[in-house]
This record gives C-alpha cells, sequence and structure tokens, in this order.
C-alpha cells in the first residue's frame, strides 16, 4: 500500500473522540509512509485530518468537485488538491488514487462513499480493502443493516467478509496491510470493468 483513501465527515461531530481517531490515523500514515487520499475540505474531520498528516511532514491528495469547492471550503494547504466536474468524477478519483479505503464519522456523504466503494469491490471492479474505524461504536447502525441485508438473502456474502472493522487506527491498518481480497468477481462471471 501507499496510498489510502479516508471518507469522512465535513463536520467535526459532537465527541472529541473522532477529532482524536482522525489525528491518530494522520501521525500512523505518517510513521508508515502513507499518503492520504481525501476528500479535498478544509472544514470538519476532513480538514482535521488533513491538517494532522500535513503537519507531521505527509503527502496529502485532496479531491473535490467544483460544486463543493466553494460549499466545503477547498484546503490550499495541502500537497495537491484535485478539482473535478462532478460527485461521480470525485469518487472514481479517489479510488483511481487508492490503494485501501478507510471510513472514519461521518454524514450521508461518507456513508454514500463507503458503500459505493463496498459495492464495486462486491462485484469486481476493484480489489482493494475496505475498512471502518468504529469509534464509539458510531458504524454499529450500519453494521448492523449490513447483517440484516445478509440475512435477508440480499447479500451473498457476510458483510464482515467485505468490509474489515476495528475502533482501533493501528489494528485497522495492520488489518489492511494484511487483506487478500476474496474470489468475488469469479462468482460474478468475471466483471473486467475499470472505470474506478
Amino acid at each position: 500500500m501507499k496510498r489510502i483513501c479516508v471518507f469522512c465527515g465535513s463536520r467535526a461531530g459532537n465527541r472529541p473522540e473522532y477529532a482524536g481517531a482522525a489525528d491518530r490515523l494522520a501521525e500512523l500514515l505518517v510513521q508508515r509512509g502513507l499518503e492520504l487520499v481525501y476528500g479535498g475540505a478544509k472544514i470538519g474531520l476532513m480538514g482535521a485530518l488533513a491538517d494532522s498528516v500535513m503537519r507531521r511532514g505527509g503527502v496529502v491528495i485532496g479531491v473535490i468537485s467544483q460544486v463543493l469547492k466553494s460549499r466545503e471550503v477547498g484546503h490550499s494547504g495541502i500537497t495537491e488538491l484535485h478539482v473535478v466536474d462532478s460527485m461521480h468524477a470525485r469518487k472514481a478519483k479517489m479510488a483511481a488514487l487508492s490503494d485501501a479505503f478507510i471510513a472514519l464519522p461521518g454524514g450521508l456523504g461518507t456513508w454514500e462513499e463507503t458503500l459505493e466503494v463496498l459495492t464495486w469491490g462486491q462485484v469486481g471492479i476493484h480489489d482493494k480493502p475496505c475498512g471502518v474505524l468504529n469509534i464509539n461504536g458510531y458504524f454499529a447502525p450500519l453494521l448492523k443493516l449490513l447483517d440484516h441485508a445478509h440475512r435477508e438473502g440480499f447479500l451473498r456474502e457476510q458483510p464482515h467478509g467485505l468490509l474489515l472493522i476495528d475502533d482501533s487506527p493501528e489494528a485497522l491498518l495492520e488489518m489492511l496491510a494484511r487483506y487478500r481480497p476474496p474470489p468475488i468477481a469469479a462468482a460474478w462471471g468475471g466483471v473486467t470493468e475499470t472505470s474506478a
């Protein structure tokens, strides 16, 4: 792994533990020589994460859509900022630049980005590991929903086979590093789409 894409909120959330986890993740990324790819904003948990990596001398690559550049305040103090035409282009660019994905707490955008890369992995568009940093059990309701979908027959695989979960940044990074993709693409007839 060289670059990790982190999805997280454009708000900081109500608990200091969220920013604390982002700061610890930033420290570990820099220590391990891993570059950060993220949504390009300078506000919320996104901004805190990017600032923490930059402060430690790391590399930060932001990708933001033109429409969100002013709304989420594009970060001008990072290594690279890519401004793209659409949200779809933003997600595709972030995925193409990254070797793995981590979700920190966030809102609809974070959930949507995380579920999309999980879907891409499920159908064989990529074989990159995806994980959630489950700070204070933030993702427990989402994980419960994924389990429910599996029990009801809407997910072929156990969700925990697709999504790596831990509440420790150190442990989650180790899980990402050891990840070996399941043979999911073969089950779908060898999907070869590479648009991600």
